[in-house]
C-alpha cells in the first residue's frame, strides 16, 4: 500500500450536488488511508472536495464544505467530477467546463459519477470515447453528445485515462476501482469489506436488473415475466410463452417487440445472465450446476452468453465479483 507521497484526488461538486455522489467517493478514498493508518503505513491518497464556493448545498439539503477550485495547472492524480441535478446548471458555466478541460490535461486520470458525465462531455473529454451515467440518463447524453459512445449497461467503464460511472451508489464500484488500479485487489477488497459493501461489483455487471428495465416498458407482460424469472430451466419457447398469455405465437411476438422494443429469446437469455450472475456471485455452485439451473442447457452456451454480454467468462465473472476462483470442489447448495 505504501506511496512515496499522498495522490490527490479531487471530487467536484456543485450546487444541487448528488450527495453520494461525493461523499460515496470521498468516504473510499478517506477508508483506504484509514486502513494505512492502522497498519502503520503512510496514507496513500489526499482526498479533498473542491467547488467554485466555499460552501455547496447538496439536492439533498445538507451543505458541505468544499475547497475553493485549485489553480487548473496544479498536480492533481485524479479528478472526479459528481452528478445530480445542478449539472444542468454546471454545464453553462463556461469558465467551469474550461476548468475541467483545462484541470484534466494535469491529473494522471479523470472520472466521473452518474450525471456527472455530461459536465465530462460538456469539456469534450469523453469525444470518441466509451461512457456510461445514470440508465435514465443514457439516451439524452448520447443525444446530446454524439461523439460519445454511450453504452446503457455497465456499472463503470475505463476508456484510457477516463472513467465514467453509472447512478449514485456506482461511484463507490467506480472508487474502488481506483483504488484496486493503484493499490491492488487486496486493498480494494479490504476497504469494500470494511465499507460493508459486497466486495467489488466489476464494471461489466449492469446497473439494473433485467426485470426493472422490462417492466419499465409497460405492465402487459409484466405478470409473464415474472413466470418466466421462475421457471428458467423449464420450456420457455414461443408456444408456451403465447400459450400463458393467451395469444397466437405469431401475435405474441408482434406484440411484446411493440411492448418491450425486444423479442422474447433477447429477454429470456439477459434474465438468465442475470440468475447466473447471482449464482455466481452468491453461492458455490460449480459452473455446470449454475447453467444448468439457469436454463442455459449447457456450461458452453452459458459461457457464449456471457463472453458476447460481459466480455468475460463465468469463471472470470466469479473470480472478479468474488475475489475467490472457480473450484471443482465447489459445495453445491
Amino acid at each position: 500500500m505504501h506511496t512515496e507521497t499522498p495522490r490527490t484526488v479531487d471530487i467536484l461538486a456543485f450546487p444541487d450536488v448528488q450527495l453520494l455522489d461525493v461523499a460515496g467517493p470521498l468516504q473510499v478514498f478517506a477508508t483506504v488511508n484509514d486502513l494505512a493508518t492502522a497498519a502503520g503505513m503512510p496514507r496513500p491518497y489526499r482526498p479533498r472536495v473542491i467547488a467554485r464556493e466555499g460552501t455547496v448545498t447538496a439536492s439533498a439539503g445538507l451543505g458541505v464544505v468544499a475547497h475553493t477550485l485549485p489553480d487548473a495547472s496544479e498536480a492533481c492524480d485524479t479528478l472526479i467530477v459528481a452528478g445530480g441535478w445542478g449539472v444542468h446548471e454546471a454545464v453553462r458555466q463556461t469558465d467551469l467546463v474550461d476548468w475541467v478541460r483545462a484541470r484534466s490535461t494535469h491529473a494522471r486520470r479523470t472520472a466521473s459519477v452518474c450525471t456527472g458525465a455530461f459536465l465530462l462531455a460538456s469539456a469534450g473529454l469523453l469525444d470518441a470515447r466509451r461512457a456510461v451515467t445514470h440508465w435514465t440518463r443514457c439516451d439524452e447524453l448520447a443525444a446530446r453528445f454524439p461523439a460519445v459512445r454511450v453504452e446503457a449497461d455497465p456499472i463503470f467503464i475505463r476508456d484510457g485515462d477516463v472513467w465514467t460511472s453509472a447512478g449514485i451508489t456506482a461511484g463507490i464500484d467506480l472508487s474502488l476501482a481506483l483504488v484496486e488500479d493503484d493499490l491492488g485487489r487486496a486493498v480494494a477488497l479490504e476497504a469494500a469489506r470494511q465499507l460493508v459493501v459486497f466486495l467489488k461489483r466489476p464494471g461489466g455487471q449492469a446497473q439494473f436488473s433485467a426485470a426493472l428495465s422490462l417492466q419499465k416498458s409497460g405492465e402487459r407482460f409484466g405478470e409473464l415475466h415474472a413466470w418466466i424469472a421462475e421457471n428458467l430451466a423449464t420450456d420457455l419457447s414461443i408456444g408456451v410463452l403465447a400459450g400463458r398469455v393467451g395469444m397466437s405465437e405469431r401475435s405474441f411476438v408482434r406484440h411484446y417487440r411493440a411492448q418491450t422494443g425486444t423479442t422474447p429469446a433477447r429477454s429470456i437469455e439477459r434474465m438468465r445472465l442475470e440468475a447466473a450472475r447471482r449464482l455466481l456471485g452468491d453461492t458455490a455452485l460449480p459452473v455446470k450446476r449454475v447453467a444448468a439451473r439457469c436454463g442455459f442447457g449447457s456450461e458452453e452456451t452459458m459461457r457464449r452468453g456471457f463472453l458476447r454480454a460481459l466480455g468475460v467468462s463465468p469463471q472470470a465473472y466469479r473470480e472478479r465479483f468474488t475475489g475467490h476462483p472457480s473450484t471443482g470442489a465447489a459445495q453445491a447448495r
